[in-house]
């Protein structure tokens, strides 16, 4: 899946999941895009005499629900066919980069070649730094830092969310671009590297550019001054700094400790031309600037070409697993449920499982942990549970919602698993007890709401989405495991 179909597909989720009553998108609008889809996706897979795949599928129910709405919303139209990001600072920075190059003997004395010109010494000193920043970076296992608001902005670029659409389809499309700005962060951060290294790469460039073509036209006079440095001081900077291009290039021609202190300003001795150190500065720039940045521009934009034709959305998630079912593609997804101080009866084991079906599709399986103890430690009570294991869709911790929240048992075993589940940690509120236990009057629903709002709080401290269920009645509440699931392993 390229990066275009991901922003298809990501913009359907988006907008399937934000619409909770079906406002934009009935139950018709769906079934007919599925159909539809799946039979396009069939004759895409026979025409290109590969197996139909999910991808194949994706792709053709995204662009049919996009059509439909689009035709109905033209400002939606418009926001799907505007191209993402900022795509001319791309191609911009560079150039601006080399021009900026080009002026920088406007800074310096433009009528000479001062051996220890500080423009062209922060060059290559800067680019040495970042060199190094760049090698530490990649040896130290650094934890990166997700969520950059720049990356995210130039992910989104000048997109908001147009207006004149209707209530769900603005939720959905700002939605869209939370999602979008997040998933593509490191195409972004691929992207953006790779111009940073041309820009770098074009501003020597653009020096090198200006020597040789004010040379041209200008008699370069050549020498240093210093007033803390003496000959044998400039000397030995000069041949640590010019040892790579004379190494290199072995024609160019070297210099010796009495020849730099002849060209000291004001010492007396000839004035040498320029054009020797021409070549020396700009055979160090292009060995030490250009060429390294070409190499790191190159792999960077390796990656984000790859990025772009493999865009790495995860389709395990539990929207797309629901897809999947639909057409029988893809493994069933699995719910693991870890109840904490709470016991299921059989009749409530049977409403998980409907859930389940629910909300992953009809092929998807339940697999339900031991209970964990109330006041157990939870290392204690989860030792036999591989949190990391893989194939799990959705791990969802279940309460009671008869229980009371408490910071030091409901609260630990919560943050235990959000540290340790991967793919984050779903709550599972059951109400069945506590309507169990005061009835179904009209007052009681009050209490329920009550309490259901007191756990959504307190899952939110704890970084958890908290949905109510009912398991002896799992059609009460629709139940959307995407909405609010941290899934770290997207970004």
């Amino acid at each position: 899946m390229n990066e275009q179909v991901a922003r298809k597909v990501v913009l359907m989720r988006a907008i399937e999941t934000a619409d909770v009553a079906h406002a934009v998108l009935s139950d018709d609008d769906r079934k007919y895009a599925t159909r539809s889809a799946r039979e396009l996706a069939a004759w895409q897979a026979s025409d290109s005499r590969v197996a139909m795949n999910q991808h194949h599928f994706l792709e053709q129910r995204a662009d049919q629900i996009l059509k439909r709405l689009g035709e109905r919303t033209p400002a939606l139209r418009a926001f799907v066919q505007r191209k993402p990001g900022m795509t001319g600072i791309w191609a911009a920075l560079p150039f601006i980069a080399f021009l900026a190059g080009a002026a920088l003997d406007r800074i310096a004395d433009p009528h000479r070649v001062d051996l220890l010109s500080a423009p062209f010494l922060l060059i290559i000193a800067w680019n040495l730094l970042v060199y190094l920043g760049l090698l530490v970076w990649a040896i130290l296992p650094a934890k990166r830092k997700a969520g950059n608001s720049l990356l995210q902005r130039l992910s989104v670029g000048k997109a908001a969310v147009p207006r004149k659409l209707p209530s769900a389809l603005a939720d959905g499309v700002a939605h869209y671009l939370a999602d979008w700005a997040a998933l593509s962060e490191p195409l972004t951060r691929a992207r953006l590297s790779r111009t940073f290294h041309l820009a770098a790469a074009g501003f020597a460039l653009g020096a090198i550019a200006s020597l040789y073509a004010r040379g041209l036209f200008t008699d370069y006079i050549t020498g240093w001054e210093s007033t803390f440095l003496d000959g044998r001081q400039v000397h030995t900077l000069l041949s640590w700094l010019f040892t790579p291009a004379l190494t290199v290039f072995p024609f160019l021609q070297g210099f010796s400790l009495a020849e730099i202190e002849m060209l000291r300003f004001g010492s007396g001795g000839t004035i040498a031309g320029g054009e020797r150190w021409v070549h020396l500065y700009a055979a160090t720039l292009l060995l030490l600037v250009v060429l390294p940045r070409l190499v790191l521009a190159l792999i960077d934009g390796l990656r984000a070409g790859r990025l772009k034709r493999r865009f790495p959305l995860d389709l395990d998630q539990p929207y797309f697993r629901k897809l999947a079912d639909s057409i029988g593609a893809g493994a069933p997804a699995l719910l693991r449920v870890i109840p904490y101080s709470y016991t299921l009866d059989e009749a409530r084991d049977r409403g998980l499982w409907a859930i389940a079906a629910s909300a992953f599709g009809a092929q998807a399986r339940v697999q339900l942990r031991p209970t964990a103890g109330y006041g157990v430690e939870p290392k204690e009570a989860l030792r036999d549970t591989a949190l990391d294991e893989s194939g799990v869709t959705v791990t969802a911790a279940l309460f009671s919602l008869a229980a009371t929240p408490e910071k030091e048992n409901h609260g630990a075993f919560l943050d235990y698993l959000v540290k340790r589940v991967p793919r984050g940690v779903a709550v599972l509120l059951d109400e069945s007890a506590l309507v169990e236990r005061i009835g179904e009057q009209p007052a009681s629903a009050g209490r329920v709401t009550e309490r259901a709002a007191l756990w959504r709080q307190f899952c939110s401290f704890h970084g958890t989405p908290a949905q109510v269920v009912n398991l002896l009645q799992p059609d009460k509440h629709p139940v959307e495991f995407s909405a609010g699931l941290n899934l770290p392993e997207l970004r």
